[in-house]
């Protein structure tokens, strides 16, 4: 009856794992190993204004869930400590955030990932961290396409105050 049961909260773990890895933009492994009580509460608010999914789950679980996905390539990494962070919206906060304070704790590392449906190793997780934000994108995008039109209008002005 116990295993019975111990079973099923597998299963129930399991298809938690695979809807946030199926809704997600991105998904990332984090080694968590060494960081202290203090650390993993600034992490996970940190994840949570981002709306990033943060959560420490066995490695058979999540192995499991990637291969009732069809997700290979992960097998290497899931061993020792292991954490999922994952965001359905921005595909690149979870990575940010992760660099960041990897970096401000010495501590925490990145294992890989998958980005747009495309596994992603340590490096490219890295590399995927120093993009803006897509808010950013927009906004400097925006600017670029308002240049050309500001400049058109400050001529026009010229022009109308010349003749006047």
């Amino acid at each position: 009856m116990a295993s019975e049961k111990n079973i099923a909260q597998k299963a129930e773990v399991v298809a938690e794992i695979k809807k946030i890895i199926a809704d997600a933009k991105t998904f990332i492994l984090v080694d968590y190993r060494g960081i202290t009580v203090a650390q993993d509460l600034t992490l996970r608010n940190e994840f949570r204004k981002e709306g990033v999914s943060y959560k420490i789950y066995k490695n058979t679980l999540i192995n499991r869930a990637l291969k009732e996905l069809g997700i290979e390539g992960f097998e290497k990494a899931l061993n020792g400590t292991t954490a999922l962070a994952a965001s359905s919206t921005d595909p690149v906060a979870p990575a940010r955030i992760i660099v960041k304070k990897g970096d401000e704790f010495k501590k925490l590392e990145v294992k890989c990932g998958l980005v747009e449906n495309k596994f992603s190793n340590n490096a490219q997780i890295i590399s995927l961290s120093k993009l803006p934000s897509r808010e950013i994108l927009l906004s400097q995008l925006l600017g670029l396409l308002q240049a050309p039109i500001a400049q058109f209008a400050r001529a026009l002005n010229l022009v109308a105050e010349q003749k006047a």
